[in-house]
């Protein structure tokens, strides 16, 4: 069957097979493998994506449903090498561990803030209680995205835009330790 739908702000159309996952679409069909497939049973969460601006669990979304949709990914997030105020607030907090919950996660909190942009940290952790994190205990989670919230227009990206600059968390720009570590090697 045909199917199209906007995908981070690009029209997509497959043709696929009537029984495909919308995780499976994006991963496998689009190459957006920064949504993570998990549980297969919608229990974790870590495939979480954005439908008309709504947390879905993709594991649990046939990609024939989402035909006509607004599908947004964690690819989706930054605008160019400037990070979603809720992707800066995840680095600014150590909002992350392994990482493999992190874009589902992320998109949840992206959603959260567009419906209420000044949530307590209650309305956070109802907002996330859908996905399983065995790493981080929550607490930098939380304070990922209350510290998104405290800054919605934060200009993030240092470093993403080949410089060798990056933020330590006050705002202040520092050199990063890695290319001053390459310059090292390359004068030796």
């Amino acid at each position: 069957m045909q199917i199209s739908m906007t995908v981070n702000g690009n029209e997509v159309s497959s043709e696929i097979e009537p029984r495909v996952l919308l995780v499976h679409y994006i991963r496998e069909v689009l190459g957006l493998t920064g949504t993570h497939w998990g549980c297969d049973t919608s229990n974790c969460g870590t495939c979480v994506v954005l439908m008309d601006g709504q947390p879905v669990k993709s594991c649990t979304v046939l990609a024939a449903m989402a035909a006509g949709h607004d599908i947004r990914t964690v690819e989706g997030l930054a605008d160019g090498p400037t990070l979603d105020p809720v992707q800066q607030g995840f680095m600014e907090e150590h909002g992350l561990q392994c990482g493999f919950c992190t874009p589902g996660m992320m998109l949840t909190a992206r959603a959260l803030l567009d419906k209420n942009p000044h949530p307590d940290a209650g309305e956070i952790r109802q907002a996330i209680s859908g996905q399983i994190c065995r790493c981080t205990g929550y607490a930098t989670i939380v304070r990922s995205v209350q510290w998104a919230a405290a800054h919605p227009a934060a200009v993030a990206g240092a470093g993403l835009d080949g410089s060798a600059e990056v933020l330590d968390g006050t705002d202040t720009v520092v050199q990063d330790i890695a290319t001053e570590t390459e310059d090292a090697e390359v004068k030796a």
